[in-house]
């Protein structure tokens, strides 16, 4: 595997650190918030607030890093501060300071967001995009495997006893800043090259951008704003009979299908195309969503998680890899960050509309909007836009 190469290693093992940090805190947030004297609409504010903070400096840091012509430093700092923000959380009850410890977790993946991307894709050629995408991928995934495993296994020993595991998760980040020390900036500027900022000059370049990422872009924050969080998913389970530790293991499930398969997937899509692949991803996504809105029993539910691990293989890295193919390499931090800061908005909007949706006419409906929407995007990027060669990086 020539095309991965030390630094793909590097950033994927600081992904797989990280995100097994952050995702053994993920089952027990809102538990750990309700303790503290969080009701579930403080909570609402808190994630929509943090999002809001991590999407709109995705595309802000990403146009600072193509401007500097830096990523290292990015990566360094973004993963420090994420890394920072786990045992903050523990110290104090305040709810300004839980708002301000959430609230930096999620700016240090705006900061690192597209400045890692760009390294991805500064080490791929054009026809290896997805295998590199796909296995760095793949590893951060294992992190959400880990991360709630660990996490459950400690809670079963040790019942409510989060505050530790706010600690706890303080080792892997600690793990994931070191590596990423080993990590070498290639690009070398002057400080007389580097161009002034404005936070949100990164929506200059959607306006200059290519007509061809224009019309990507599009396509994938329409399918955004109906593709509402997994939490939506977990809640038909529940609501479906499964009980807590039921759907714990089918969210693990999930994650441990899409590590598995987003490597050989990003191989698949270097073959048949990245624009195939991700169309395939949006059909099973589709799939997925229609079973769901009839789903009565736990077998079906394994199969649906199982179908949704694959649909999360066949896009979320190759989505990256496709924009990477067909922007410039100078702007690659700032066209990944742009898509992910719009991304990031669009995410909000869609689970407040399933929301809405499951609240006046029930879950069904939800899933069966969604699924008829994503059709629609299928048709969209199946006769709106042309497959080219991707360009020479």
């Amino acid at each position: 595997m020539k095309y991965i190469t030390r630094t793909v290693w590097t950033l994927s093992l600081v992904s797989l650190f990280t995100d097994t940090a952050s995702e053994m805190l993920y089952p027990i947030m809102p538990i750990y918030l309700k303790t503290i004297g969080f009701s579930i609409v403080l909570i609402g504010v808190l994630e929509g607030f943090a999002e809001a903070t991590a999407g709109l400096s995705k595309g802000y840091f990403g146009k600072l890093s193509d401007n500097s012509g830096k990523r290292i430093p990015f990566v360094q700092i973004g993963y420090s501060i994420s890394a920072i923000s786990k045992p903050m959380m523990a110290f104090f009850v305040f709810p300004l300071w839980v708002f301000f410890s959430r609230t930096i977790d999620r700016l240090g993946k705006g900061i690192r967001t597209g400045a890692r991307d760009a390294i991805l894709s500064d080490e791929a050629t054009p026809n290896t995009k997805g295998k590199v995408f796909g296995f760095h991928r793949s590893m951060d995934t294992f992190g959400a495997v880990l991360g709630p495993s660990l996490g459950l296994l400690y809670l079963y020993y040790f019942p409510q006893d989060y505050k530790t595991l706010f600690f706890i998760a303080f080792i892997p980040g600690v793990l994931a800043v070191l590596a990423s020390f080993l990590l070498k900036d290639k690009n070398k500027v002057t400080p007389k090259e580097i161009k002034p900022t404005r936070f949100f000059s990164f929506l200059d370049y959607w306006k200059n951008s290519p007509i061809l990422y224009k019309k990507v872009v599009f396509g994938l924050l329409v399918f955004t704003l109906f593709n509402s969080s997994d939490v939506f998913l977990l809640l038909k389970a529940k609501q479906e009979g499964l009980d807590d530790t039921a759907i714990i293991g089918v969210y693990i499930f999930y994650n441990l299908i899409y590590a598995l398969f987003s490597f050989p997937i990003g191989i698949l899509a270097d073959k048949i195309g990245l624009k195939t692949m991700f169309t395939i991803g949006l059909l099973i996504f589709a799939i997925v969503y229609f079973g769901m809105s009839f789903s009565r029993n736990l077998y079906f539910f394994i199969a649906l998680f199982f179908l949704y691990g694959i649909y999360a293989a066949a896009t979320e890295g190759i989505a990256k890899a496709w924009i990477s193919n067909i922007t410039d390499k100078k702007d690659t931090a700032t066209a990944i960050g742009t898509y992910a800061g719009f991304q990031s908005i669009c995410t909000m909007l869609a689970s407040s509309l399933a929301g809405f949706i499951w609240f006046e006419f029930g879950a069904s409906v939800t899933f069966i909007v969604t699924g008829i929407a994503t059709l629609f995007v299928i048709l969209y990027f199946m006769f709106s836009i042309k497959t080219l060669p991707p360009k020479s990086n």
